[in-house]
């Protein structure tokens, strides 16, 4: 007996396969009524699986067309990681640990020269909502409270290079001293980190 696959699933790889569609097009694919396929896009939608883009007809209202997000591809197996982490140890073994370092502090080199001009002319409170803004972008689900006028905590509910940060810890450094060199304090503190087993990474960042 094979393995049921869902509606929502068929859709998903639908969509892989074939880049982009209509709720018409996929009405005929999966062979069921197209307020059926809006059902399952509106639950797709909701979870930040699918990008809509509205095509201009000659007549009539735009056409939706219904493609993939980023986090939906991620949803697909991949060896990115794995084969990221091949390569440092094949590197480390090489070179030593210290190339390992080289490599993650230009790579927190490189974050710190894209994120610094996004903080120009911003005060203290504006520059950390906006490395929020910019975190919560590249995927690491984050969120920002705050503490009092000069005190906020950093919440990152994901982090999308785990597997290198778990075997490499000097990406966590890195990215507490880029925090600090972006927002100009030296008061970024990690309270918790994924990596130590930790259910996120918090951090304590206070004005200088």
């Amino acid at each position: 007996m094979g393995v049921r696959v869902s509606t929502k699933d068929k859709i998903l790889e639908l969509l892989k396969k074939e880049t982009n569609l209509t709720v018409s097009e996929l009405s005929k694919f999966l062979g069921i009524t197209e307020m059926a396929v809006r059902k399952h896009l509106t639950v797709l939608e909701r979870d930040s699986l699918l990008t809509i883009t509205e095509v201009r007809q000659p007549m009539g209202r735009p056409l939706q067309v219904y493609s993939l997000s980023s986090q939906a591809d991620e949803m697909f197996p991949n060896s990115y990681e794995t084969l990221a982490i091949e390569f440092l140890q094949d590197l480390e073994e090489l070179h030593g640990e210290e190339i390992i370092d080289l490599l993650l502090e230009k790579r927190s080199e490189r974050q710190k020269k894209n994120y610094l001009p996004q903080m120009h002319n911003k005060n203290f409170a504006e520059k950390v909502h906006q490395l929020k803004e910019i975190q919560l972008k590249k995927g690491y689900m984050a969120e920002l409270k705050k503490i009092d006028d000069k005190t906020y905590e950093l919440i990152e509910y994901n982090c999308p290079i785990f597997t290198v940060a778990k075997q490499y810890k000097k990406a966590c450094s890195c990215e507490t001293n880029m925090f600090k060199n972006v927002l100009g304090t030296e008061l970024v503190k990690r309270v918790t980190c994924k990596t130590d087993d930790e259910d996120h990474c918090r951090f304590l960042i206070k004005a200088q």
